[in-house]
């Protein structure tokens, strides 16, 4: 992509990409493209609009080595709340398995992961209520 842009007429692309796949040891990668054509490898990323800093910054304090499917669909989704109207109605979630072709969230399974990060929210919420409740200093 970089080599490309470097001749005489042509500009760079002006699209960033985030590239998911497996690395020879089997092992998740992924890869942010610029339109400059570098590259940067993450463990965990989003590109992008206004929020992108916000989400980064949500992505570095919440990740954690060696997520689970479901642990990380939920981070995936906890992270878009943070910045999508509307709720679960304006995502699109992509799996992407190891052996196996990339393969698109039903809008039913990306709701029902939103409805419970909303539920996890909500207990959090109302246990540190709890927690300071009763306690009163002179």
């Amino acid at each position: 992509m970089f080599r490309y842009t470097q001749r005489g007429g042509t500009r760079p692309f002006g699209v960033s990409s985030i590239l998911a796949g497996f690395g020879a040891d089997g092992k998740p990668q992924i890869y942010q493209i610029d339109p400059s054509g570098t590259y940067f490898a993450w463990k965990a990323n989003a590109i992008g609009g206004k929020n992108s800093k916000g989400m980064k910054e949500f992505l570095e304090k919440e990740w954690v080595e060696g997520l689970e499917e479901k642990a990380a669909l939920k981070l995936t989704v906890k992270a878009l709340l943070e910045v999508v109207d509307s709720g679960s109605k304006n995502m699109e979630v992509v799996v992407v398995r190891q052996g196996s072709p990339m393969s698109p969230l039903a809008e039913d399974a990306i709701e029902a992961l939103a409805a419970e990060v909303a539920a996890e929210a909500e207990a959090e919420k109302a246990d540190q209520g709890t927690a300071g409740a009763g306690e009163m200093k002179d």
